[in-house]
C-alpha cells in the first residue's frame, strides 16, 4: 500500500490555479461548468432509459458527475479512481447479491469489502459505496453490469470534458 494515498490530495500542481480559476468565475461561469457533466449524465441516463428499467443502479454516476465538476482536479475524480472505484463496487455488489440474495447481509458485506478495496488500491471515490448497495440490493440481470460498464465509461470521458472545459475558461478568461 502506498504511504500516501494519491486518490484523496488534489493532483500535482493542480489546486492553486484551479481556486485561481474558480474565484474569477461568476454564476454563468459556474454555469457553464456544470453543462458539461449535467449533459452527459442526463445522455446517460437516456440510454439506460432504452437498454433497461434498472434507473437506481445508475444513480451514484451522478453523484460522480457532481464531484468532477466541484474539483476536477482532485484525485478522487480521476479517470482512474472513477473508472476502477465504480466498476469494483457494481462487481462485488453483483457478486454478493448472487451469492446472498437481496438484502442487508448482501448489502451491508458489499459496502464492507468496496470500501476496503478502495483504500488498497487507493481509489477512493465516495459514489461507489451507493453502487455496490445498488447491485448487491437489486442486479437480477448481467447485462445491468455490462451496461454499468459502459456509463462508467461515458461518465469517465467526462473527467476529459471538464479538464478541457477548465483549461479553456482558464485560457479566455482574463488574467
Amino acid at each position: 500500500m502506498k504511504p500516501h494515498h494519491s486518490s484523496l490530495k488534489p493532483l500535482e500542481g493542480r489546486a492553486k490555479s484551479l481556486k485561481s480559476l474558480r474565484s474569477r468565475l461568476n454564476w454563468k461561469g459556474e454555469l457553464a461548468l456544470a453543462t458539461a457533466p449535467t449533459v452527459v449524465i442526463l445522455s446517460v441516463f437516456a440510454l439506460v432509459e432504452v437498454l433497461t428499467r434498472q434507473r437506481l443502479l445508475f444513480a451514484s454516476l451522478a453523484s460522480s458527475a457532481f464531484l468532477i465538476y466541484l474539483d476536477p482536479h482532485h484525485g478522487t475524480n480521476t479517470m482512474r479512481t472513477l473508472a476502477i472505484s465504480q466498476m469494483i463496487a457494481a462487481g462485488i455488489g453483483f457478486l454478493t447479491y448472487m451469492l446472498l440474495g437481496s438484502g442487508y447481509m448482501s448489502g451491508g458485506t458489499a459496502t464492507i469489502v468496496t470500501i476496503v478495496l478502495m483504500i488498497l488500491l487507493d481509489v477512493m471515490h465516495p459514489p461507489p459505496v451507493a453502487t455496490s448497495l445498488s447491485f448487491a440490493l437489486k442486479a437480477s440481470n448481467e447485462n445491468n453490469l455490462v451496461l454499468f460498464g459502459l456509463a462508467v465509461g461515458i461518465t469517465a470521458l467526462l473527467v476529459g470534458l471538464e479538464r478541457f472545459a477548465l483549461w479553456l475558461l482558464a485560457y479566455l478568461s482574463p488574467k
